[in-house]
């Protein structure tokens, strides 16, 4: 947590330092970094085929056919895995470049030796990765089953340890792919909901809005009319008329005022749920109560500590570099009375001390204006900001 100041140079460096977790790709090349540090760390398996080509115990035509068709090999894999990754693949096109990739094993473990064993955990995790969950269950075992009969066939004393690394990479693969599919369904699923709260959101303001001025413009128009009619021959009862009008149209206006406060009016439950994903989203463990109770706290009160968590919060993302950032909501009796205390307390740097931004400010400035204080300052190991609105007494 940091004084409220712009800092907008920080904000873009943090962005641009951090990936965060279970955010899409914000590019393409955000996307192709991605695959690369996901599937790079598979081509480890290629050292023991490499090292073989390289050792000089093959023919030349043994080693030439061995690096073309180690190259084919990682091709299909690469064109199966890479660009399928994150979506699935048609069933027949993966099913046959697996089938492709199962024989190029057999046929280099046969004839190249046991070092080519490797190439089956390429053929296990493609298998996890692009076959449903279903027949991923039995293909896995399947290829772990064919690499063991061929690494007896060629004399690999430690086949049956390899069968265990293939079956674990390759339902370590199908659980990674299950969960980015759920994700991915996940984020739609929230989209969908906010999409709708959207619409409704829309619906009750027609409604609302319609409720507030149907009445009055309907009554406008009839003391209207009435007015012209009256105007020639009743010129004190049309001026009469007139200022109902104006009556009405006041009152209408102070209607439509109050209505649109109501919806600008951030409320602490929503706030809290925003706070949550924003801190989730910027990578800082958030700990943050789900339901507070504002029993006997004031729509004003509600208002002023639900604007001190969003800039608390809005800071603690943006300049703070905190790791960690917990959000307390307790009713405590002070001697002033009893209040409703917001805390907001991290582990971040505080920023730079010279004295507080424009935002605290402002923060006080609207705490104050319904009764209410803000505390803000270094504590031990972080930044902490306190605010606090009266609430009911009990009984009144």
């Amino acid at each position: 947590m940091s004084v409220m100041t712009e800092d907008p140079l920080t904000e873009e460096v943090r962005r641009e330092q951090l990936i965060p977790l279970g955010q899409s790709p914000r590019d393409r090349r955000d996307l192709f970094l991605r695959k690369v540090l996901w599937i790079g760390v598979w081509l480890v398996f290629l050292s023991s085929p490499v090292d073989d080509l390289v050792s000089g115990e093959h023919t030349t035509a043994g080693t030439v056919a061995g690096w073309l068709g180690l190259a084919v090999f990682v091709g299909i894999y690469l064109a199966l895995v890479f660009r399928d990754m994150g979506k699935p693949p048609a069933p027949r096109r993966a099913g046959g470049l697996v089938a492709v990739l199962g024989v190029l094993a057999v046929l280099l473990s046969f004839t190249l030796g046991a070092p080519w064993l490797a190439l089956f955990c390429y053929v296990s995790v493609a298998c996890g990765a692009t076959f449903p969950l279903r027949a991923a269950f039995w293909a896995i075992p399947a290829t772990a089953g064919v690499m063991l009969l061929v690494g007896l066939h060629v004399g690999e004393k430690s086949a049956l340890d390899l069968v265990v690394l293939l079956v674990l990479i390759g339902f370590a693969m199908t659980g990674v792919v299950q969960l980015v599919r759920t994700t991915v369904e996940l984020r739609k699923a929230r989209a969908t909901v906010a999409q709708l709260a959207a619409n409704e959101e829309r619906l009750r303001l027609a409604r609302d809005l319609h409720d507030l001025l149907g009445h009055s413009l309907s009554l406008i128009t009839l003391k209207s009319e009435l007015a012209g009619r009256m105007l020639p021959d009743h010129p004190d009862t049309a001026a009469q008329q007139v200022a109902d009008i104006e009556k009405v149209s006041r009152q209408a206006l102070v209607d439509v005022r109050e209505a649109v406060t109501g919806y600008r009016r951030p409320r602490l439950a929503a706030e809290l749920a925003g706070a949550q994903v924003a801190l989730t989203a910027a990578g800082v463990t958030a700990g943050i109560p789900a339901d507070p109770d504002l029993t006997g706290v004031a729509e004003d009160g509600e208002s002023a500590l639900a604007w001190a968590l969003r800039e608390a919060i809005t800071n603690v993302v943006r300049h703070s570099g905190a790791q960690k950032c917990t959000v307390e909501v307790l009713r405590r009796q002070t001697l002033d009375g009893p209040v409703l205390e917001l805390s907001v307390e991290d582990n971040g740097s505080g920023g730079p001390a010279k004295g507080p931004g424009n935002g605290l400010t402002g923060l006080t400035e609207r705490l104050e204006k319904v009764g209410g204080s803000l505390e803000a300052g270094r504590v031990r190991h972080g930044f902490r900001l306190v605010a606090r609105v009266p609430t009911a007494t009990a009984g009144t």
